[in-house]
């Protein structure tokens, strides 16, 4: 850890730390998601919006105190990549949740519940890591863990878009399901954007 002869806005680390705990509330209601009927979705999925505008309001509370700090606890460009990438888990979470509603997805295709297992996992990891920013302490295996949930939702991916092109679909259908499963494709991948980005700063500030 570097020394520094100047103080720091501490502020970052709650906002950052707040905004992935919202995370995981998200996560827990595409966990919900899966077992509910049709009426039960459309409360999860106001649910979820609540939960996304909360994320805004917390990433935009990030910039605000970005724009207004003249010392940052690291790079001004790394606290803006990570609250970015912390905001897109939400959106994509969010987005999936709507998408089921929206198209009035009767079943989800076996394997959806691995991939929102995996985010499930990957969000707790990330709400767990943020504290650690503040000292840059034990982030290592979080990272790592997280780049190898990363690979396991691209095999779920593949095997679910293998299982949606079988031919047992109708074409609506399919083009339905794909995007719903995309999308929870990209907020995996936007965990790893967050932990990539972790990485960064901890690299950094070695």
């Amino acid at each position: 850890m570097r020394f520094r002869l100047t103080p720091r806005e501490t502020s970052f680390y709650d906002m950052f730390a707040a905004s992935a705990d919202n995370i995981v509330t998200g996560s827990k209601l595409l966990m919900e998601l899966l077992g509910a009927d049709t009426a039960g979705r459309a409360e999860i999925a106001e649910r979820m919006r609540a939960a996304e505008h909360a994320g805004d309001d917390a990433t935009h509370a990030i910039f605000h105190q970005l724009n207004s700090s003249f010392i940052t606890p690291f790079d001004r460009e790394d606290i803006y990549n990570l609250a970015s990438s912390l905001d897109d888990i939400m959106d994509f979470m969010e987005e999936a949740v709507d998408l089921v509603v929206l198209y009035n997805v009767e079943e989800l295709p076996k394997g959806v519940e691995q991939q929102i297992e995996v985010l499930a996992r990957a969000a707790e990891l990330t709400a767990e890591a943020m504290p650690s920013l503040r000292t840059m302490d034990n982030l290592t295996e979080y990272w790592i863990e997280v780049n190898r949930l990363e690979n396991q939702a691209d095999q779920i991916h593949r095997k679910l878009l293998a299982h949606l092109f079988n031919g047992k679909y109708e074409a609506i259908e399919v083009l339905k399901l794909k995007q719903i499963v995309d999308v929870l494709e990209e907020a995996a991948d936007a965990f790893e954007h967050v932990a990539n980005t972790v990485e960064t700063i901890a690299v950094k500030e070695s």
